[in-house]
């Protein structure tokens, strides 16, 4: 592919010393990049054109030579509790899905991180897709941009959390700089600790993001504190033994971070037994962790039914008697196949999930 015909490069998501090395050729000023950046993710401002405090000649060559573009909306479903579910069309090709969640003093962003998913969680849509690629650190970021002007929300306290479609910690070299354009006072200032980034249990990619990354929540989707069980809902569990992810989880949780959070999708007769609690409350106490129990939410398709509440109840007994702080996540935007395992586009459902 020759330089005339080759694709744009996109700035939206890059870091100012990433701008900066971008622009040197048409500026070598430092606080260049630092105003492009602003506009873009501050002010969240894509024409270049509408960059005023930069020179008219500079404007016009950058809206030559780059391209300045976020993720947009292609459909959209609202449920009754008033969460929305957007597919997303991306810059770079393909759709992912995120979601928001109104809340009474902060609303909740999910964001996708890979188009598809490697892992293939036996309880989650989204891993039936199978992998395409992984998102940039724009395509990442840019989903917030986009759900702020699709829904309202998000203008004043605003949690994020790495949930949405795929592994987080699969795509490293895309999410530290997506974290660090979300946490930078010039781009959107979130405090790290309204961030939460979930996995299914890669102990290097925890290691990684605690020695790289801003000091962000971790959750862990564990499932279960047992091994076989592990294995049988989660593939990648055969590559990582409970002990290794343990000593990862423990270790994120030192030098004053954040407690880790261990989520666990509770199925009926399959992992919410008294012995699969009390093993979770071992793991628990092991790692330092909280626990959050999570509704599975049905979906066709999918061999599991959701755990009666008389078991959520028993479990959350057994989990405080064993002095672990532990929480129930109820579903949200269920309705609109917005619900946590339900991020996969099917038919006949708006296009989406």
């Amino acid at each position: 592919m020759t330089p005339e015909t080759s694709p744009r490069e996109n700035l939206y998501g890059l870091l100012p010393e990433a701008l900066a090395a971008r622009l040197a050729p048409l500026d070598p000023r430092p606080f260049r990049a630092r105003q492009v950046f602003a506009w873009m993710h501050r002010h969240d401002v894509l024409d270049p054109a509408a960059w005023t405090n930069l020179p008219l000649r500079l404007r016009e060559v950058i809206a030559t030579r780059f391209r300045v573009e976020r993720p947009r909306v292609a459909t959209a479903a609202r449920a009754k509790d008033g969460t929305v579910k957007a597919v997303l069309d991306l810059p770079g090709g393909g759709r992912v899905e995120a979601v928001a969640m109104p809340g009474d003093d902060h609303d909740t962003f999910c964001l996708s991180s890979q188009v598809g998913c490697a892992f293939g969680c036996a309880f989650c849509m989204t891993g039936r897709l199978g992998f395409e690629r992984h998102l940039s650190s724009g395509e990442i970021v840019g989903q917030v941009a986009t759900l702020r002007e699709a829904t309202g929300l998000g203008r004043g306290v605003l949690n994020l959390v790495l949930m949405g479609m795929g592994e987080p910690l699969h795509n490293l070299d895309a999410v530290l700089p997506a974290l660090a354009v979300l946490v930078h006072e010039q781009g959107f200032g979130i405090p790290p600790r309204r961030i939460t980034v979930s996995t299914v249990g890669l102990p290097g990619g925890i290691r990684r993001l605690a020695a790289e990354g801003p000091p962000v929540r971790l959750a862990v989707s564990l499932v279960s504190a047992r091994q076989a069980t592990r294995e049988r809902l989660m593939p990648a569990a055969r590559r990582y033994p409970l002990d290794e992810l343990a000593e990862a989880i423990r270790a994120f949780g030192a030098g004053g971070r954040h407690r880790p959070t261990l989520e666990v999708v509770l199925l009926r007769d399959v992992n919410d037994s008294p012995a699969e609690i009390h093993e979770l409350a071992r793991f628990a106490r092991r790692t330092g962790s909280k626990v959050n129990l999570i509704e599975f939410n049905p979906v066709s398709g999918l061999p599991f039914a959701p755990s009666p509440e008389d078991r959520i109840e028993r479990a959350l007994r057994i989990l405080s008697g064993a002095g672990v702080v532990a929480t129930v996540r109820r579903s949200r935007g269920r309705d609109a196949a917005a619900a946590c395992g339900q991020l996969a586009f099917l038919e006949g459902k708006d296009g989406a999930g």
